[in-house]
């Protein structure tokens, strides 16, 4: 029997570029570099995921199970 889990899934996104992203999780602006790393690291310490860089002035914190 087959089942369907949730294995990972998108907790935040933060960004530099407001046309790059919508909707389905909560959306953290950044206006450089350094500001988006530190709000990325912080919330992926407080939500206890994982921060990516999806390298478009995009970030995204994943709950990893």
């Amino acid at each position: 029997m087959m089942g369907t889990s949730l294995e990972k899934y998108i907790l935040a996104v933060i960004t530099m570029d407001p046309q790059k992203v919508s909707g389905g999780a909560p959306i953290f602006y950044a206006e450089n570099e350094d500001e988006m790393q530190k709000t990325a690291f912080t919330l992926e310490k407080i939500l206890d995921g994982m921060a990516h860089d999806v390298k478009n002035g995009t970030m995204i914190i994943v709950k990893h199970f």
